[in-house]
């Protein structure tokens, strides 16, 4: 769903007016800027997101045009749930299905966006650097 959509569906169900919601749905939904298939939702639609990260930009609490408080993680609840049918993933769900990659281990080896910038070894399919130094690093 579009922010704006969750945003009517935040003002139907908590009062007030859409655009006292459309800050906190656009939130959720910027990590489309990094990768803008639903794999966005990785970053942003995990219950540590919305307990923590959300809270602590947004506060607690915002007042609604209708001067009533509204819980900010009730309506990041709102939206992560309209987008999962209900359910709420966990921070694990998404972290635990990604592969493992020597580059993520102290910075062994060279992630996919540095791949490019370095020569990879010829024949290395795991974007590993030849002439590393101890750090993992290449030089």
């Amino acid at each position: 769903m579009k922010p704006w959509i969750h945003s009517l569906s935040s003002s139907r169900r908590f009062g007030g007016k859409p655009e006292d919601y459309i800050e906190i749905h656009n939130f959720l939904d910027s990590s489309k800027a990094v990768i803008s298939d639903v794999r966005h939702r990785a970053l942003t639609h995990n219950s540590w997101f919305l307990g923590f990260i959300l809270e602590k930009i947004f506060g607690v609490t915002i007042t609604n045009s209708d001067g009533k408080k509204v819980s900010v993680r009730d309506v990041g609840e709102q939206h992560v749930g309209e987008d999962y049918g209900g359910f709420i993933p966990s921070a694990q769900d998404f972290l635990q299905e990604i592969e493992f990659k020597p580059w993520m281990n102290n910075g062994k080896g060279v992630p996919p966006s540095m791949a490019k910038i370095y020569r990879k070894k010829k024949g290395s399919e795991n974007g590993e650097v030849e002439d590393q130094n101890e750090s993992g690093r290449p030089g």
